[in-house]
């Protein structure tokens, strides 16, 4: 009996596992759809032409490191507008679009503008990856990439409502923009927006009282 109690083990602790990574993407695609029914296009009084979020709606708080091994923390850009953006460095398709898209906007509004990219993918995601991914897309110096283990960017992905890369299903292509205070007001899928439209939202958001 003794010899088996290993493979009981590993056996209970691989379900534990499972059951914790299906719960996880529940959360998180429950969150998202959440706040996905939450935001609104907006009313005709609103200066944004990006969808809004809910009032209230705080960015998470995190300290982690960027591409560059430097801290990196939103708090460290309160007072300024931040555009926030899910990447993984070993996207071909949705992530340099994405990439692009920010990069047009931070053209248009001519100087800079903060600019984050999470990781999605912290098993494959490095330092060395992230600064190849922002060099080839010619964002380097514009866009940070966060960087983390798993259980670090977990609370991340939670407190922006997206759902990280896996293997069988592709992470969200959003891009957030936080206010001054630290509140997300607008969230949209890289497929519903433009530069310009970006550009102009960010605009609002650096004309508003800090």
């Amino acid at each position: 009996m003794t010899s088996q109690h290993p493979r009981l083990l590993i056996g209970g602790l691989t379900g534990a596992v499972a059951l914790a990574a299906v719960m996880m993407v529940v959360a998180i695609s429950h969150l998202s759809s959440s706040n996905q029914r939450a935001a609104t296009t907006n009313a005709a009084n609103s200066p944004f032409l990006g969808a809004t979020m809910p009032p209230g709606v705080r960015a998470p708080n995190f300290r982690l490191t960027d591409q560059n091994g430097r801290p990196v923390s939103m708090a460290q850009y309160r007072g300024r507008p931040v555009i926030v953006t899910y990447l993984y460095t070993h996207c071909k398709d949705t992530c340099p679009i994405t990439a692009q898209m920010i990069r047009g906007a931070l053209d248009d509004v001519g100087r800079p503008v903060p600019a984050l990219a999470v990781s999605v993918d912290p098993f494959r995601d490095t330092e060395a990856s992230a600064r190849a991914f922002l060099a080839k897309q010619h964002v380097t110096g514009r866009i940070r990439f966060v960087l983390g283990r798993r259980r670090a960017l977990l609370p991340v992905w939670h407190g922006f409502a997206v759902q990280p890369q896996l293997p069988h299903s592709e992470h969200q292509a959003l891009i957030t923009l936080v206010d001054k205070r630290g509140m997300q007001r607008v969230a949209d899928a890289v497929s519903n927006t433009t530069p310009e439209q970006l550009a102009h939202d960010v605009q609002v958001l650096e004309r508003e009282q800090g």
